[in-house]
């Protein structure tokens, strides 16, 4: 059968197959030269790079750069830096028994954490020293560092597991006399070589402890924080107080050494290879008056009779702070070294004779009769009183069936606002928490204007751990009834258990009852379940100094370069402008003047000396009750001086009447910020809550 013409295929042509001809060669050359390199690395220079690849490998050490200055308004130094020396270890000069050591406990370490949490028995411990020279050796050098030797051999296990190239650190800040003594000796101490880093230093010693904080290496968990982002292991960061708030601009940047090591990460035959100098921080200053500040740290300590407390001034304003003092205080310079978990928790939390505990910015407590003033110009607000109401004070006055009285059963017969103020009547704010319970539409009223002058919420000022406070109300009380019945429905409380056995139980933080006149009452002289910071009642008095500007208290004022020269202004959240009528504030002004200058008044006797004339003072006593506790003296004023205005506030616990111990050391602040140093501020008998 003969094929069809039309299924012929033509011939490939002479052109095409000498193309397919150069094409297939080009790639077997291509594939020869890969085929013939692979071989030559692979097997002729196979023994070379091995040997390269087991040498050439290189590691980072960090150089620490210094963290930057803080200095107060004027430049005085408050926190700096110095060069300290670090005994350590070089770890190539160790015996190669340590090292096999240190693999075995890796090894069983990691062989136990592979295991399941119930089956891993008992923490793996670090064997004994592996030879009697080198047990000798580590206990020399313990005896001159003031360490056990094992303790130098636990360390030296550690960094060889985690770090096997870097030295191991023994000891920081080192004194010259043990450094020369064990250069003296190389002998006694083959491989101890001597360091240097930088530390914090105090040069005022306690001096504003709690407001410049401490710095150590970053944990993991800060590591997952946004603001830390980025920041390798080992890092120094400020871990509270305004060494955290300001660490980018604090911190600078590290430096690295790269060196070269083996294949068993020892380090190789001059190692040191490119080095990357660190940049050290930037400088902080504050809007502290350094001056101010020890005068207030010393008044507390002293006339507050070693009683826990706290005593600040701002400049109202602008909220800058140019003084804070919490009682009491430490030596930040015990942080820059190791410390163990008691330590720590000794210097910690609220409770008496804890010192790192900011009471100026996180101590909650009833207000006594500071509050007052918050008081009587939500009342005149909303016109439950008038500046001329008059109400009879017989001493006593009974709120539903309980009586309740002034201090000391004092009778003040028929008082106004201001002579309301200036005596500190009781039943004068008690009849106007009635009103203001009962008032038609709204019994909000107090609660209502402390929020507005910054209560129940943190004033923003630039230090980590403010609290903000509680004004009490009925959506308040309900949110802790709700929180009390579930935590004694999960404890198995019975509902009808007093609140001191719930407390005892871990429960306890309501009785469970509703809002009530009485809470209202009790809020309007500052006491009750009200709970505010020193900070707080500073700012809500600025705001009645200022004419009804809520200021956004801070510390910092500039980023400057190490010479002084400015990087950037701080700048901060405008201040809020409340509505407060011109003739009501001046009618709680001269109540307040009244109180510390007129006969009678609550201060006067401790402000007997002062100038009123030249420079008026504008205060308020309180004496708060805090059961079982003795009571609680403060103390908040300001001085509406048209170049220097300044406001303080100052709480002392269980320091009684406010006038007792509250209201001179607010003197002492006062007398040195406008150089009055023949004013005796002496104490005086203060009869107000």
């Amino acid at each position: 059968m003969m094929e069809s013409s039309g299924d012929r295929r033509a011939p490939i042509t002479p052109q095409l197959a000498m193309r397919v001809a150069i094409l297939g060669g080009v790639a077997f050359a291509l594939f020869a030269i890969v085929f013939f390199r692979l071989w030559y690395l692979q097997v002729l220079s196979g023994d070379k790079f091995l040997a390269q690849a087991t040498v050439n490998r290189v590691r980072e050490l960090k150089i620490q750069a210094p963290r930057g200055k803080i200095v107060d308004r004027t430049g005085k130094v408050i926190v700096a830096n110095k060069v300290a020396v670090v005994v350590e270890i070089d770890p190539a000069k160790l015996p190669e028994e340590e090292r096999e050591l240190a693999g075995q406990w890796a090894f069983d370490v990691n062989a136990r954490a592979a295991k399941p949490k119930g089956q891993r028995g008992d923490p793996i411990p670090i064997p004994r020293t592996p030879t009697d020279e080198l047990r000798a050796r580590y206990q020399r050098l313990g005896r001159v560092l003031g360490l056990p030797g094992s303790e130098i051999h636990r360390r030296v296990v550690r960094s060889l597991v985690v770090v096997p190239y870097s030295n191991v650190r023994l000891k920081t800040d080192v004194p010259a006399s043990t450094l020369s003594y064990i250069a003296e000796r190389p002998e006694l101490f083959p491989g101890v070589k001597v360091e240097k880093t930088y530390v914090r230093t105090y040069p005022n010693r306690s001096l504003a402890a709690q407001i410049v904080g401490a710095v150590a290496e970053i944990s993991p968990e800060e590591q997952k924080e946004p603001r830390f982002r980025g920041v390798p292991d080992g890092t120094l960061v400020g871990k509270d107080g305004l060494e955290r708030a300001y660490d980018r601009y604090l911190r600078g940047v590290d430096g690295k050494q790269r060196i070269q090591v083996d294949a068993f990460g020892r380090p190789a035959p001059n190692p040191r290879l490119k080095r990357t100098e660190p940049i050290a921080g930037q400088r902080l200053r504050l809007s502290l008056d350094l001056g101010l500040e020890r005068t207030t740290q010393q008044a507390l300590a002293s006339i507050g009779g070693g009683h826990p407390g706290a005593a600040l001034a701002l400049d109202p304003r602008d909220g800058a702070v140019l003084a804070m003092a919490s009682h009491p205080t430490f030596d930040p310079a015990v942080m820059t070294k190791p410390m163990t978990q008691e330590r720590y928790e000794a210097l910690t939390g609220e409770d008496t004779g804890k010192p790192l505990f900011n009471r100026a910015i996180a101590g909650q407590y009833p207000t006594g009769s500071t509050f007052k003033a918050i008081t009587a110009l939500a009342g005149l607000e909303k016109g439950l009183i008038t500046p001329g109401t008059v109400v009879n004070d017989t001493g006593c006055i009974t709120v539903g069936e309980a009586e309740r009285c002034n201090a000391r059963d004092a009778k003040y017969g028929a008082v106004d606002l201001a002579r309301a103020m200036q005596v500190s009547s009781d039943v004068y704010f008690y009849k106007l928490g009635i009103s203001a319970f009962y008032s038609p539409g709204d019994d909000l009223v107090i609660q209502r204007y402390a929020r507005k002058l910054g209560f129940g919420r943190a004033t923003g000022i630039d230090l980590p751990g403010e609290d903000g406070g509680v004004i009490p109300d009925k959506a308040w009380r309900e949110e802790i009834n709700d929180f009390e019945r579930e935590c004694r429905k999960e404890k198995k409380i019975s509902l009808e258990a007093n609140v001191f056995a719930a407390g005892a139980a871990g429960c306890g933080r309501s009785d469970l009852r509703d809002y009530n006149l009485g809470d209202t009452v009790n809020l309007s002289v500052g006491q009750g379940d009200l709970q505010a910071t020193p900070l707080q009642l500073a700012v809500s008095y600025a705001a009645i100094a200022n004419k009804g500007r809520i200021v956004v208290p801070h510390l910092g004022l500039e980023i400057q370069r190490s010479n002084g020269e400015l990087v950037q202004r701080i700048e901060r959240d405008p201040a809020r402008r409340v509505d407060i009528d011109e003739s009501d504030r001046q009618a709680v002004a001269r109540g307040l003047h009244l109180a510390a200058s007129a006969p009678g008044g609550t201060s006067a006797d401790v402000f007997s000396g002062w100038p009123h004339a030249e420079l008026p003072v504008y205060g308020k006593t309180g004496t708060a009750e805090r059961q079982p506790k003795a009571d609680q003296s403060w103390y908040v004023a300001y001085v509406p001086d048209p170049k220097r205005p300044i406001v303080v506030a100052v709480t002392v616990e269980e320091g009684g009447f406010g006038a007792a111990r509250a209201a001179p050391i607010a003197c002492r602040m006062l007398a040195k910020f406008y150089d009055r140093p023949d004013v005796p501020c002496a104490p005086g008998e203060d009869q107000s809550q």
